[in-house]
């Protein structure tokens, strides 16, 4: 199987956690930015994550994705989701700043996605025009959203370590820990101790590598 992703996109990881836990033998394919025909002529809209099942034919929806690889083989191990509405409310609660604080820092890193030029001003434009400013001005309030987006980390008390479930994920952690992951991007962000043991175990046991040590 071949899973087709950007790598700063939460919801393709969320397909690639299920991959990694499981030790799946999917190939992770990291389609340009700007390419949006690849992503149409295989699943008739620009979107990703895309997988390509064992019979050549394509799946989209990251969520079906994820519960296809974890279900295909029949043994699942994705536990249920228990915190489902406090992930909605912190989510919801968080995400006018999520664009602002990493929009801006995806084209500074060495990103598979962003190998061509074009890739870069497409992604940059269309991202400027969603969030009402230039990636510059939004670099320069970063210190303003940082403080915004401190007190909501604190609040994020409703997680479990997985070394406290057995080494076990749930639902719950395949929706919230590709946003929380995308967050490692922002140098200055104020992660509590327990948030992040919480990052380094699901990355540790996913193989989705987090942004710490290139944080800008």
């Amino acid at each position: 199987m071949k899973l087709f992703i950007f790598d700063h996109c939460p919801f393709c990881m969320k397909a690639k956690m299920v991959a990694g836990i499981k030790k799946l033998p999917v190939e992770f394919v990291y389609l340009q930015n700007d390419d949006v025909n690849a992503r149409i002529e295989k699943v008739g809209a620009n979107m990703v994550p895309i997988l390509e099942k064992n019979d050549g034919s394509y799946m989209a929806e990251s969520l079906d994705i994820a519960r296809y690889l974890d279900e295909h083989d029949h043994h699942p191990i994705i536990e249920k989701s228990t915190h489902e509405e406090e992930i909605s409310e912190w989510l919801n609660a968080a995400r006018p700043l999520f664009a602002k604080l990493t929009f801006s820092r995806w084209t500074q890193l060495d990103l598979p996605e962003f190998a061509r030029p074009e890739a870069i001003t497409w992604f940059t434009e269309k991202k400027e025009e969603f969030i009402e400013m230039s990636f510059e001005q939004a670099l320069t309030n970063s210190n303003e959203y940082i403080n915004a987006l401190n007190p909501l980390l604190v609040n994020a008390n409703f997680i479990t370590l997985p070394s406290e479930k057995g080494n076990q994920i749930t639902w719950d952690d395949i929706n919230f820990f590709p946003f929380i992951r995308n967050l490692t991007v922002v140098k200055g962000l104020d992660f509590p101790p327990h948030l992040k043991n919480y990052l380094e175990e699901i990355s540790d046991l996913t193989g989705v590598h987090l942004f710490f040590d290139v944080a800008v």
